[in-house]
């Protein structure tokens, strides 16, 4: 059995929803009080297990390398300042895992974006987190889907349960239920209209795929947005080998809208002791 080694990364997008901050600045370095986003999902993946990060990049995305990079003349001027207890955080994150780059010279979705990373994923399992979906879980949700994969020896996608019209945002799945968090899948639908969807069960930023994928996506044409869809590509392996969905335990957030962010700001901020009190006690008395 192949063990999932392997992460990828999806962080060429423009980050048009949060303009203009993200003119400039990638929108996976936006914070959750004061970490990136894409720090959030790197964190999970090596604590699942994972030990190899393939981030795809594109224009425009520097500080995605400078980040996860050493920064000498920092960590200097840390240990200089006897600013142990910051040194120690940032030497935590280059040390984090190994980070390899590849250019996604166009936006051509996520399937294509997936695609791009080909070549260093290889003839093996490999893992895809999208940093725009956060979760805060006590066992990370790569861990239990790579808990599934390898029970099953299949392709994993995380779902969760979005009832109502905003079901339409998502890829959502037909399954037949294994237990109360596991399912097979049956069908896949990129973005259906409410009334047409499968079921309630919404694909999430999370998926533990196998190589035999790729080709099945360099065929693949464009689909919904003009884009390479992804799910489109599984649906089409879901027609020769079969596909598996992890309910996972655990709250998604959604750090992609401007609103989830904001949410997810707050809730992260509430689980730090060092301002958790008086956060609460501002939003207690808030009066607008």
């Amino acid at each position: 059995m192949q063990k999932v080694r392997k992460a990828v990364f999806p962080a060429a997008g423009l980050g048009t929803r949060f303009l203009p901050a993200t003119k400039v600045i990638p929108k996976e370095m936006l914070t959750l009080v004061d970490k990136p986003l894409i720090q959030y999902g790197v964190e999970e993946a090596v604590n699942s297990g994972i030990e190899n990060v393939i981030i795809v990049t594109g224009r425009g995305k520097q500080a995605l390398e400078d980040h996860f990079d050493i920064s000498f003349e920092l960590a200097q001027t840390l240990a200089e300042r006897g600013k142990d207890s910051i040194l120690k955080e940032l030497n935590k994150i280059h040390n984090l895992a190994q980070v390899s780059y590849i250019r996604q010279k166009q936006a051509l979705g996520l399937g294509h974006a997936v695609l791009v990373a080909h070549d260093l994923v290889g003839d093996e399992p490999f893992a895809v987190v999208l940093p725009d979906d956060v979760v805060d879980a006590q066992e990370p949700c790569l861990k239990q889907m790579i808990e599934v994969y390898e029970k099953y020896q299949a392709p994993v996608i995380a779902v969760t349960e979005i009832n109502g019209p905003e079901i339409s945002r998502f890829g959502v799945i037909a399954h037949e239920k294994i237990d109360e968090y596991t399912y097979r899948i049956t069908d896949m639908v990129e973005k259906p209209p409410y009334a047409e969807a499968p079921s309630n069960m919404a694909i999430i930023g999370r998926y533990i795929l196998t190589p035999d994928l790729f080709p099945i996506l360099a065929e693949t044409g464009k689909g919904t947005g003009g884009e390479i869809q992804l799910t489109d590509g599984m649906k089409k392996l879901l027609a020769s080998r079969p596909f598996y969905a992890c309910k996972f335990k655990g709250k998604r957030h959604d750090a992609g809208d401007k609103l989830g962010f904001l949410i997810a700001t707050i809730e992260f901020a509430l689980k730090r002791k060092e301002f958790a009190e008086d956060l609460k006690n501002y939003l207690k008395n808030l009066s607008i």
